[in-house]
């Protein structure tokens, strides 16, 4: 790989094919492109916590940062990361870890409070990621502690507990 023709950027509209192409290769079903187009049209949308990585100008990694409920004494706000996907070509070279990376910079920058994320606790871990239980947040749905997990930001704040409540378009997926 040439490393000067690896860029981090925003997505774009152009990009939305080359998109759903990795997803759909990532994950072997449309399911996640469903979840991503619908997004895309909803209120939870966050055009610049959209990033793709791209090698040679060729889209190899998306990864999703929207917006998602939580419920405790008042609402709130906060960041859901999903989906993330990568063409299975460029698998376990480090572009995950530098994507997610570059996504929790930015939403820090912006002043968001936390991010949660269900995945694997050794990939997530890494980036400060700790059990969601910790915080007083609850899960949607019944899954080991260790998978539901959060990560604070700087905005961050003792208020941020409760219950998380996916949007919608969560449900198909």
């Amino acid at each position: 790989m040439d490393v000067n023709m690896m860029n981090i950027r925003c997505e774009t509209d152009a990009d939305y094919l080359a998109i759903s192409e990795v997803n759909n290769l990532s994950f072997g079903q449309e399911n996640e492109t469903q979840l991503i187009d619908e997004i895309r049209i909803s209120e939870f949308y966050i055009p610049e916590l959209s990033l793709i990585y791209e090698i040679n100008h060729i889209v190899v990694w998306h990864i999703l940062f929207s917006y998602i409920e939580l419920v405790g004494e008042e609402n709130l706000q906060v960041l859901g990361l999903a989906p993330m996907a990568v063409h299975p070509e460029f698998q376990r070279k480090g572009i995950g870890s530098a994507l997610v990376k570059t996504g929790l910079e930015k939403a820090d920058a912006r002043g968001e409070s936390l991010v949660i994320v269900l995945g694997y606790p050794q990939f997530y871990s890494r980036f400060g990621f700790i059990p969601s239980v910790n915080c007083k947040i609850e899960s949607p749905f019944p899954v080991p502690d260790d998978v539901f997990m959060v990560k604070t930001l700087q905005s961050y704040q003792e208020k941020y507990q409760g219950k998380v409540i996916y949007p919608p378009a969560f449900s198909k997926v």
